[in-house]
């Protein structure tokens, strides 16, 4: 192996691309040179590259790989969280350099679940609208866990999500509960069966979310499936709820969804409550913010009309059944 050179600071600080940082975080969020390039729209030999030259500039190994190993050093621990903070800037220096005018003309990027459905969240965006007709949006449907990365990256402005654990760099407020239950579609040999029990379900193939896993963010939903004796073989898995609910109707297996989200769809004979019926699993979403990153007037002012709107309302009539 290669002696890699001792650090130099102030070399550094001269000499360091922000391209090999960018490059960086790629390969630490996905953990693998192949998507990283995917992400990046290069070669895999020019990710392998710049890590190569990335570790040269910083004279320390960042990336223990081989077969089958992917894991940071404490070296390259260190760099991601700095190269964090570094991204994050970057992608907010716009904000300092945008008019401060009377009229709110900002831009806000929402990463949001893709099961939020909730009447609170409608209500004050509506609102904002109304009064910042000028505000513009976009919002990006992913995992969980895609969401925390992208609030703690400062990618996004704000997230709505599931939390698996509290990171101490992010702040939060639950935004509402939602239950989830198990459903299956008309192809299935249990739609529109009665007085079923947890014993009907048991190997009955399965869909469900990503996250649904036992250390995931919807681990409560795991443990339901448990129970019921499912296929642990997941036969479709999405993080995006139309997707599992395309799934289930389309006979692809039983699979959990939001019980308030699939009312109508029960109603109209398009998906089948099964067991448990009794104390179904609760899910809390939240809002979550870093507060190091700097916020537009836009990003701000509907942050915090969130956050007054969820402090203002009891949790009963954020809790959607």
């Amino acid at each position: 192996m290669h002696r890699l050179p001792p650090l130099d600071a102030e070399r550094l600080t001269r000499d360091l691309d922000w391209n090999l940082l960018r490059t960086f975080l790629a390969l630490v969020e996905e953990g693998s040179v192949t998507r990283a390039a995917e992400r990046l729209g290069l070669q895999q030999p020019s990710v392998s590259s710049a890590l190569k030259r990335l570790e040269e500039r910083v004279g320390r190994r960042l990336i223990d790989r081989g077969p089958g190993r992917f894991a940071l050093t404490e070296a390259g621990r260190l760099l991601r969280d700095e190269a964090v903070d570094i991204n994050g800037a970057i992608l907010r220096i716009g904000t300092l350099l945008r008019e401060v005018g009377e009229e709110v003309r900002g831009h806000v990027s929402i990463a949001i679940a893709s099961h939020v459905y909730c009447p609170l969240f409608d209500d004050v965006l509506g609102a904002f609208h109304r009064e910042y007709p000028a505000a513009t949006f976009s919002f990006d449907v992913s995992a969980s866990r895609q969401a925390v990365a992208a609030v703690l990256a400062r990618r996004v402005s704000f997230a709505v999500c599931l939390l698996r654990e509290h990171n101490p760099k992010l702040e939060s407020r639950r935004m509402f509960r939602e239950f989830f239950g198990l459903f299956c579609g008309p192809a299935h040999p249990l739609f529109g069966r009665t007085g079923l029990t947890m014993a009907d379900l048991a190997g009955q193939p399965s869909v469900s979310f990503v996250t649904d896993q036992m250390d995931d963010a919807l681990r409560p939903v795991t443990l339901m499936r448990a129970v019921a004796g499912l296929d642990v073989k997941v036969v479709g898995s999405s993080a995006n709820l139309e997707e599992v609910r395309r799934m289930i109707i389309a006979g692809l297996g039983v699979g959990p969804l939001p019980i308030h989200v699939c009312r109508e769809d029960v109603e109209r004979g398009r998906l089948w409550r099964l067991p448990p019926y009794d104390n179904p699993p609760p899910i809390d979403v939240h809002l979550l913010w870093n507060p190091q990153a700097r916020l537009n007037r836009a990003e701000s002012i509907l942050r915090d009309a969130l956050i007054a709107r969820i402090e203002a309302t009891p949790i009963a009539e954020r809790t959607y059944v």
